[in-house]
């Protein structure tokens, strides 16, 4: 009788204790509710805090008793209660603490809570850790600390993954630390995401593949590129970006091709003239770029030979008496690349055709619409490409040669005053363009209008600074 009576007893003591672990978890949940009602209430900011406490206290028993450590429900408290904790602690040092303890129990409570039964706590923990983890990616990002703002962003996005601001920030962090795999990883989820800047994400997941710079990565920026273009076919900068990129492939034929067979079915469009000028101006720079160092070069052999040459001259022979005179020396071989007269024939050539074949596409653009404003930017810098040069080789040429040089001047200015009435209407149009400034700026400087000049620099420089 005594022992069934103290079996008894011990079971009811088990009971109680059991229920009282449960009770605990019922005053963490009350307390934890009691802190999100109060918490936007700037009244009730300190009692909030005090529940949030109280709900540590309870949550802390029910984690350690071994009838309540291990339910779904305790882990789920807890990773709501010390997420909560975390958020309000701006000591460093204890709020990662903190942190990292919802961090592990919010990852138990998902393993655990397969019926969903505590989804709304789970939920809202999972909310306020990635709060948590976006705020100190923020201030690690300021410190320019990118490789831990990526850490912080990435455990945001692991927690929101199609939250577009976790995404992008990821992906941001990750490019300004130089892991563009992680950055084209991360921008290219934004693509499918609605983000609205999605034309800045094609260009920048097309420089992170650049910024790779393998064969493999740059096929992929082209791509991007092409994904970018029949998505946003107004956007010229994409095509010029694909002009440019296919010029340092090396594929610069293939694409005028398909321009050119375009232009012949479509010869109103006003598209495919600007990207054939676009490619025309380019193939010319690229020519002119190459001539400008061909000549330079070639200069600079002409001065060494000279030298030598001079050298040579102060220095008598003398025959040993009774020797034969040595026979004259066979010319010497021109070393490879040394044969400038050809290579600068070929680049003349190249940046000619192809910079009146730029010049002859925009004045057929001009004709379909007179204020296109590329039309008029770009015909306006083709037309003074060689208004410049005779304008920096006329310096050059002998003092002797008087006739030679003005004529060389009057040349110059002849050229620049065809480009003037496409460059003043591309400033007309769009005062603040720096492109614009720049062209007409050199038309000035080559007619030696200085006041003109420095006046337009001065607003180049305004420009700049307003990041226009």
């Amino acid at each position: 009788m005594n022992i069934k009576f103290l079996t008894t007893g011990l079971l009811g003591l088990a009971t109680m204790t059991a229920v009282a672990q449960n009770s605990e978890l019922t005053s963490a949940q009350n307390d934890l509710n009691k802190y999100e009602t109060m918490k936007t209430q700037q009244t009730m900011a300190k009692l909030a805090i005090s529940a949030l406490d109280n709900a540590k206290s309870s949550i802390d028993k029910a984690s350690v008793h071994e009838k309540t450590a291990t339910l779904p429900k305790t882990f789920a408290l807890r990773a709501g209660i010390y997420a909560a904790l975390a958020l309000n602690d701006d000591k460093p040092e204890s709020s990662k603490k903190l942190f990292a303890t919802s961090d592990e129990a919010l990852k138990k409570a998902k393993e655990l809570d397969t019926k969903g039964e505590f989804k709304v706590i789970v939920e809202n923990a999972g909310i306020n850790l990635a709060q948590y983890s976006m705020n100190s990616g923020v201030k690690e990002y300021e410190a320019k600390n990118f490789e831990a703002a990526y850490k912080s962003f990435d455990h945001y996005r692991t927690l929101r993954p199609e939250d577009t601001t976790a995404i992008y920030y990821t992906g941001l962090a990750a490019s300004n630390y130089q892991n563009y795999d992680a950055a084209i990883a991360n921008y290219t989820k934004l693509l499918t995401t609605g983000y609205s800047q999605k034309e800045g994400v094609y260009s920048d997941v097309t420089n992170f593949y650049l910024q790779k710079k393998t064969n493999a990565d740059s096929l992929s920026a082209l791509k991007t590129l092409e994904e970018a273009i029949a998505k946003y076919p107004k956007q010229l900068d994409f095509n010029r970006f694909l002009i440019d990129l296919n010029l340092r492939m090396g594929k610069q034929r293939e694409v005028l091709g398909k321009i050119e067979s375009a232009l012949a079915a479509d010869p109103k469009n006003k598209t495919y003239y600007q990207y054939a000028g676009l490619l025309y101006t380019q193939i010319g720079d690229e020519a002119n770029n190459k001539l400008m160092s061909l000549k330079d070069a070639a200069e600079a052999k002409r001065k060494e030979d000279n030298k030598k040459a001079a050298t040579t001259a102060g220095k008598p022979k003398v025959t040993p008496k009774g020797a034969k005179a040595p026979a004259a020396a066979a010319a010497p071989a021109k070393a490879e690349g040394t044969d400038f007269a050809a290579s600068i024939a070929t680049q003349t050539q190249i940046r000619d055709e192809n910079l009146k074949k730029a010049e002859d596409t925009y004045r057929k653009l001009l004709e379909i619409d007179p204020n296109d404003y590329d039309g008029l930017l770009n015909l306006g810098y083709v037309l003074n490409i060689p208004a410049i040069e005779l304008y920096y080789a006329a310096p050059k040429i002998p003092i002797e040669n008087a006739k030679e040089f003005a004529a060389t001047e009057k040349k110059s200015a002849e050229l620049f005053e065809i480009a003037k009435p496409f460059l003043l209407k591309a400033v007309e149009m769009k005062p603040n363009d720096v492109s614009a400034l720049n062209n007409l700026r050199n038309y000035y400087i080559g007619t030696k209008n200085t006041a003109k000049a420095t006046e337009i620099k001065q607003k180049i420089e305004a420009a700049k600074a307003a990041g226009k």
